[in-house]
């Protein structure tokens, strides 16, 4: 087999039939996602345990990554596909076969009105301090929001703005920006480390990849308290369970300060999910939180569980309910209401609005 045309193969595979992610597995023929379902490409050959590791070869070649078969269990890496695209891959052991994911990055970064988010969220492209996250579960289409976000900050006003990833996902073309890109483990030992030393690079604007840890994120709300615009992502499901991650994630003594200082940095959250569209595709649900006098105090007085309420409520302060999102999708006939429920985080309340 000519292991790099049969690559180039699948990810015009990828690419051609608007997917969003490619597996590779052992025994199995290579299958795409699309739509958000899993397709195999029965064209192609079922995969071995040689054609895996080939195809990690040629996509990691050159990205300074260990062998992860003889040096670690997986291995995330990101893969520039000629000029058409970039892929961040995860390569790693299962049951003693190699399986691969990778995640289509595309090369143009959409709008925030290309891909169907609120006009609320352009503020945050203005904003000169504070500490925005998005959230939600994988592959819900959070790191291309926030590219969307830096690229309108690119656009329109010069900054210095640092990217820390791992891997590297979005490339960015320097426009009004001065944008440096730092991938974990070739550029910066960490997260955590390439904050710390992002604040002495003159920098504006710092892109976190994810707050994987208690140490990432006393880091970056410090950087926010300190004059930066810092945004990020986490696994939540909403801004209230947002918040009290990044608080429980310290010890008790730490709780206190950590809370104060996350009331006077957090500038909002967005959490989003990618629901399938009942004209084809996805199209993007969400919950914004605006960070307001009523949110910070709820933050400080240890209240976060009123969280909802207010944002229920905070629609002419431009917050955004995820049940009313959902329900106005479903009375436009985009989605279906068995979908809807299924996105619900409260399908009671989202009864009463349907």
């Amino acid at each position: 087999m000519n292991y790099e045309q049969e690559l180039d193969k699948l990810l015009d595979a990828v690419i051609n039939e608007s997917g969003s992610d490619l597996h590779l597995s052992e025994g199995r023929y290579p299958t795409m996602r699309t739509s958000g379902q899993l397709i195999p490409i029965v064209s192609s050959k079922i995969l071995t345990h040689e054609d895996i590791k080939e195809f990690v070869n040629l996509m990691t070649v050159k990205s300074g990554k260990r062998d992860f078969e003889t040096t670690t269990h997986e291995l995330d890496f990101s893969y520039k596909y000629k000029d058409v695209a970039r892929f961040r891959g995860n390569a790693y052991h299962q049951q003693g076969s190699l399986s691969v994911s990778l995640r289509l990055i595309p090369k143009t970064i959409r709008t925030i009105s290309e891909l169907l988010l609120p006009v609320e969220l352009e503020q945050f492209a203005h904003k000169k301090q504070g500490f925005f996250l998005v959230v939600g579960p994988v592959g819900q289409g959070k790191s291309t929001t926030l590219a969307a976000i830096i690229e309108s900050i690119n656009q329109e006003r010069a900054e210095h703005i640092i990217t820390i990833e791992d891997p590297t996902e979005y490339v960015y073309e320097q426009k009004k920006s001065i944008i440096d890109q730092r991938e974990v483990g070739i550029d910066t030992e960490s997260f955590e480390s390439g904050l710390v030393s992002a604040l002495r690079q003159d920098v504006n604007v710092i892109l976190v990849g994810e707050m994987r840890n208690r140490e990432t994120m006393a880091a970056a709300v410090t950087a926010a308290e300190t004059g930066h615009l810092v945004l990020s992502t986490l696994h939540t499901n909403n801004a209230a369970q947002t918040v009290d991650r990044i608080i429980d994630s310290f010890p008790a003594n730490q709780q206190d300060q950590i809370r104060m200082q996350l009331s006077n940095a957090l500038a909002g959250v967005l959490s989003q999910r990618l629901v399938p569209r009942i004209s084809g595709g996805l199209i993007p649900v969400f919950e914004l939180m605006i960070t307001n006098n009523a949110i910070q105090n709820l933050i400080r007085e240890k209240r976060t569980h009123e969280i909802n309420t207010v944002i229920e409520t905070g629609s002419q302060d431009g917050m955004i309910d995820m049940n009313r999102c959902l329900a106005e999708l479903v009375q436009r006939g985009e989605i279906t209401l068995e979908n809807a429920y299924a996105q619900s985080l409260n399908p009671k309340m989202l009864q009463k609005l349907v």
